[in-house]
């Protein structure tokens, strides 16, 4: 049996709890291995990401004509009737189905049909599942959004908002300090709607205040935020926590407010430049991070040009661009004055220049300073890892130093990250 995922950091938790869910009954091969059973996790955030699953599902064919491939994750969700048309796919599974995909393939292969059930509101719990990159762990928290963007498909694909149970994300993230796992990562396709759907006031901050109280983790860096949720009370509460990283990632699509307007966002470039100041007014060392769709729908020169000067402005250390990615079944793919693929890549281009130009000046800074690093993997002679703030640092040091965190004075920069000793 062989795993294949794409997309986000949500499905790398969810693929790793249907491998932990069917190790036991098959063998899972490493994957340049030929297998019996393929499972692609799929996504569906953009129409390149459909294209790169429906080709995935079809190479595994090719790599073995008599194995089972199996669809699942959002691609499989919004497509369901598509997909299982393609001669290449047996079965296919939806989000919510996944955390019983060990009953799904047993069931197939007693020719049987499991009784399925349409669910609202439930959270795909795989219990005491913990998915590690390196020397950190990824924690979700939550599934589902409700903010109906009009470019986005996730909504429809995940479903409303539904937070797991502080309990249960209490516990696992003990059990990770206990096998000295040192940073945790929380995460969800909106993190910061946590808690919204409870009955009671406990929210996202109530849960990183428990977090920084367990020991053995040292760091609790945070997934993508919607910058709303940065309100003065937020960082007054949060400033008080020692283990928080000093990098979020907000999410803000564009620099122009009509842009936003039409994108369903629910703030303006104000309101983001404010969230930016209280940041920035809390941690001297704080690493500012964004997402920014070019080329949306209406999206003139000008518009465009305010994006920039304001993303200028602001200086991001790294910004994430996306050209905009018409989804069937949303809002924006009916609208008009769709911008062309050459529009869309001048913009993009614009936009990674200055990215990398910040990246370069922010790296530049830390010549001569130390730092402290987690060191994460072996790299050639170097060791790897990251600093609170999620910088790259790499030093020459011995394999003892992994998944420790080690203070070295940084000497130079090289391409995206820092030479240190």
């Amino acid at each position: 049996m062989l795993f294949i995922h794409y997309g986000c950091k949500v499905n790398q938790y969810e693929t790793n709890g249907m491998i932990q869910k069917l190790m036991n009954k098959f063998d899972v091969v490493d994957p340049e291995e030929m297998a019996d059973i393929y499972i692609v996790n799929t996504c569906s955030v953009t129409n390149m990401s459909d294209r790169k699953s429906r080709q995935m599902l079809r190479r595994c064919k090719e790599l073995n004509p008599n194995a089972i491939v199996i669809a699942v994750g959002c691609y499989a969700e919004v497509a369901k009737t598509e997909i299982e048309k393609m001669d290449e796919v047996d079965l296919v599974l939806g989000n919510h189905q996944k955390a019983d995909i060990d009953k799904y393939v047993e069931s197939y292969f007693e020719g049987k049909e499991l009784n399925d059930k349409t669910i609202e509101n439930y959270f795909y719990d795989f219990g005491s599942i913990t998915y590690t990159e390196k020397t950190r762990a990824v924690i979700k928290v939550q599934d589902g959004c409700n903010n109906f963007c009009t470019y986005c498909i996730i909504p429809y694909a995940r479903g409303r908002i539904c937070s797991r149970d502080s309990k249960s994300v209490i516990k696992e993230i003990t059990e990770i300090a206990k096998k000295g796992i040192k940073e945790v990562v929380i995460t969800g396709i909106q993190v910061s709607s946590y808690g919204k759907d409870f009955e009671n006031e406990y929210r996202l901050i109530d849960l990183l205040e428990e977090i920084n109280m367990i020991d053995g983790i040292e760091r609790i860096r945070l997934g993508s935020l919607e910058p709303i949720m940065i309100t003065d009370e937020f960082c007054q509460r949060i400033s008080k926590l020692e283990k928080m990283c000093h990098h979020f990632h907000l999410s803000l699509q564009s620099g122009c407010d009509k842009t936003l307007r039409e994108m369903n966002r629910k703030y303006t470039t104000d309101d983001f430049e404010a969230v930016v100041g209280r940041l920035r007014k809390l941690y001297d060392d704080v690493i500012l991070t964004t997402d920014i769709i070019v080329g949306f729908p209406n999206e003139t020169d000008e518009d465009f040009e305010i994006t920039y000067k304001f993303l200028n402005k602001i200086k991001f250390y790294k910004m994430h661009i996306f050209k905009y990615s018409q989804r069937n079944g949303t809002v924006a793919a009916k609208m008009k004055n769709q911008i062309p693929a050459n529009v869309k890549e001048f913009r993009s281009k614009k936009l990674l220049e200055l990215s990398d130009l910040n990246e370069r000046g922010y790296l530049e800074q830390y010549i001569g300073k130390e730092v402290d690093v987690l060191f994460e993997e072996k790299d050639g002679e170097y060791l790897k890892g990251h600093t609170g703030n999620y910088i790259l640092v790499k030093a020459k040091l011995d394999e003892q130093n992994l998944n420790k965190i080690i203070r070295v004075n940084v000497l130079n920069v090289e391409k995206d990250c820092l030479i240190a000793e």
